[in-house]
């Protein structure tokens, strides 16, 4: 993929319990922001975009030091690098997901682990498709 796009936001991790979670940091004095929250997912694909651009430009040695700077492990963190294995247009449309006004995120991180392991792109176009018509029709897992 080649540069062009740019997304900033704030985000930072927190501890939920035991675990680390990646909360979007709000940003109070943007009027121009609509409403509602980034999708987690969204979240995750503009992150591993950042960390692919800064192993790629060597501001970071290699992956194993994100994860232990990130403080996840380096198998979480090869799923998140996997977002950048999908599609183009499956990733701008991730990227400009709506904002969620309320409940739970419609699309998981999980949910494209089938799609982001095919490597045919048309393949993954077909499996995206399916997985937005089984949201849409409320049949999510």
């Amino acid at each position: 993929m080649s540069g062009g796009l740019t997304i900033h936001r704030r985000i930072h991790f927190a501890t939920a319990g035991r675990r680390k979670v990646l909360r979007e940091k709000k940003d109070t004095t943007d009027p121009s922001r609509p409403p509602g929250r980034t999708a987690r997912v969204t979240r995750l694909l503009a992150l591993a975009l950042h960390v692919e651009q800064l192993v790629r430009s060597a501001q970071v040695p290699d992956y194993a030091t994100v994860a232990r700077l990130g403080h996840i492990s380096r198998a979480r963190l090869t799923q998140i690098l996997n977002l950048t294995l999908l599609a183009p247009n499956i990733q701008e449309t991730i990227l400009f997901l709506p904002p969620i006004q309320r409940g739970p995120d419609p699309i998981k991180e999980r949910d494209l682990r089938s799609i982001v392991a095919e490597p045919d792109w048309q393949k993954q176009r077909r499996m995206w498709r399916q997985l937005l018509r089984r949201r849409s029709n409320g049949h999510g897992s």
